[in-house]
């Protein structure tokens, strides 16, 4: 595999969603709505998925860095998400974040000191987000579920570091993803074990012992607390189960589409 270096000019602050747009999206989730209004927000939904697409077709292979947005760099899991990035960045893997502070920025920081491609999915949120600075590339999502889909769709293995709801939430919507087939025994890597040995064993202990989960469940995750063993994994499980090699073939640019 190979990395496309990219070095634009710095990711301008992206503004907060505004209440009107954050005011129709709840009204979407409260039930049947007009047919204009239902058929707007579908065109919306269209073009932005859409747009996604288009902008990260040609990232290469990726891997995708959860976790807390909360995080500052005196935090030894900020410490560990730089070194992972740099880390997937030497072996020759696009880094992908959610796009925006904390460990997200640590990854996307590392990828960047390594020479390697950092990509962002920021999200809009009422409460500004701003995309982190160390991006090569950033896209930016009014809608979680799609942002959700394109941090999966693009990734040959993801890694999870310490976080909130939204953290939990994409781990565990990503091994269903796999416990149903939708998507092949990807590598997912739960860096930190004092943070993810208790939530493993309430899956072990209670989940695996009312049979709401399969043993298989849990034997897809990989702890450790070493982010040279994080990568590795990934590189190890990335090339026996897809195969990659550093000659990678990536997709090719047509013109006719203005790519």
């Amino acid at each position: 595999m190979t990395v496309q270096q990219q070095r634009p000019d710095p990711v301008p602050g992206i503004p907060a969603e505004s209440p009107r747009r954050h005011r129709e999206e709840q009204r979407f989730l409260e039930g049947a709505q007009g047919r204009g209004f239902e058929l707007r927000h579908l065109f919306r939904v269209i073009s932005e998925y859409a747009g996604a697409i288009r902008a990260l077709h040609f990232l290469g292979p990726c891997v995708t860095v959860f976790g807390s947005a909360r995080f500052d760099e005196s935090d030894p899991a900020y410490a560990s998400a730089r070194a992972i990035g740099a880390g997937l960045a030497r072996a020759g893997f696009t880094v992908l974040t959610g796009g925006g502070p904390g460990i997200m920025e640590a990854a996307n920081r590392g990828a960047r000191e390594a020479g390697g491609t950092s990509v962002g999915c920021n999200i809009m949120l009422p409460q500004e987000q701003l995309p982190n600075p160390y991006l090569d590339k950033v896209v930016t999502f009014r809608y979680f579920f799609i942002r959700k889909v394109m941090l999966v769709k693009y990734s040959f293995g993801f890694v999870a570091m310490p976080g909130g709801l939204g953290t939990l939430d994409e781990v565990l919507e990503t091994t269903t993803l796999m416990q149903t087939g939708k998507i092949r025994d990807f590598p997912v890597v739960l860096v930190g074990h004092d943070f993810w040995d208790p939530i493993v064993d309430v899956m072990r202990d209670d989940l695996l012992a009312r049979g709401t989960i399969a043993a298989a469940d849990i034997e897809r995750l990989y702890l450790t607390d070493s982010p040279e063993d994080a990568v590795n994994y990934i590189q190890q499980a990335a090339f026996r189960r897809f195969g990659l090699r550093y000659e990678l073939r990536r997709p090719r640019r047509r013109w006719f589409l203005f790519e």
